[in-house]
């Protein structure tokens, strides 16, 4: 009974360093490595300064910035340490306020734009961390983004064409478009 005590104690040993310490390390290595970038959370530097990342969105209500989707997570939107879904069924009444609430939020900003409002502005993320709109959600906000920087819709319809991602691997996912890369953009036309 002592040698298999002893010798379960040393495999716990062995298997300890390896997993807790030897693998992280080389996991973390091969990372800093080969993705750099990604590993230390895909940020968005500005004046050499961290203002966000390309994984998580970052609440916008200015009529002149895109919108991004709803996030549920607490206490604050978007909070990257509460990663969460509301949860909500479609029968729930706080999800309906929800939508409606952003529904007269987009209309309130933008009343003469009678095009139907695609879900993605009007529901939460999954995650409610989610970065990125359909192309249809920029699309929709070009002619209030337009009208309140004093651009046109075709210089604001260009950038959203150009931060317009593809399907991952040509065929995982919808286009897409970054939130805060486009508006960081916007901040830079002149």
């Amino acid at each position: 009974m002592l040698r298999q005590l002893k010798i379960a104690l040393i495999f716990l040993g062995i298997f300890t360093v390896i997993t807790g310490i030897i693998y992280p390390l080389f996991v973390t290595g091969i990372a800093q490595a080969f993705f750099h970038r990604q590993a230390n959370g895909s940020l968005i530097k500005q004046n050499g300064e961290s203002i966000g990342s390309e994984l998580i969105g970052q609440p916008f209500s200015d009529p002149k910035y895109f919108w991004g989707r709803l996030s549920a997570t607490a206490p604050f939107s978007y909070n990257a340490a509460a990663s969460s879904g509301s949860n909500y069924g479609p029968s729930n009444p706080a999800l309906r306020e929800a939508v409606q609430a952003r529904i007269d939020a987009l209309k309130g900003v933008d009343p003469n734009n009678n095009e139907p409002i695609p879900v993605d502005l009007v529901t939460f993320s999954a995650s409610g961390l989610d970065p990125d709109i359909s192309v249809a959600a920029a699309s929709y906000q070009v002619p209030r983004v337009a009208r309140y920087r004093g651009l046109s819709e075709a210089q604001v319809s260009a950038l959203v064409s150009r931060f317009t991602e593809g399907r991952q691997f040509g065929i995982l996912g919808e286009p897409r478009v970054n939130v805060l890369e486009l508006n960081l953009a916007l901040d830079e036309v002149k």
